[in-house]
């Protein structure tokens, strides 16, 4: 699975954003997708991830401001980010995750885009 991830810029604080995520096939064959960050001298952290069937969960740091989704129809997951903090300063990942069996699961990891916050 390739990822593509777009969206990053420079925005001010209080702000939104909105990333996306195209899949290089389709989504439904994908059992997990979702959002991790990782800012300087920092390791990588999740953000907020969806299942197959719609489920989510984020960090405690973004829950009530980013949202994900999904668009089947385009192989696409979204992170649109609300409310934006300097601390949301960070190189955003795509990833996704296939059950390929019992015993194979695969981790896939899309380039990241830059979100920068700042006055």
């Amino acid at each position: 699975v390739q990822l593509q991830a777009s969206g990053g810029g420079l925005v001010q604080p209080g702000g939104s954003l909105r990333l996306s995520c195209s899949a290089s096939r389709s989504i439904f064959t994908i059992n997990v997708m979702g959002w991790y960050r990782q800012a300087p001298g920092k390791q990588r952290e999740l953000v907020g991830v969806i299942s197959s069937v719609g489920s989510t969960n984020y960090a405690d740091s973004v829950k009530g401001r980013f949202t994900v989704s999904r668009d089947n129809a385009k192989n696409t997951v979204y992170l649109q980010m609300n409310s934006l903090k300097p601390e949301d300063t960070a190189v955003y990942y795509c990833k996704a995750v296939v059950v390929e069996s019992a015993v194979r699961i695969m981790d896939y990891w899309g380039k990241g885009t830059l979100v920068t916050v700042s006055s």
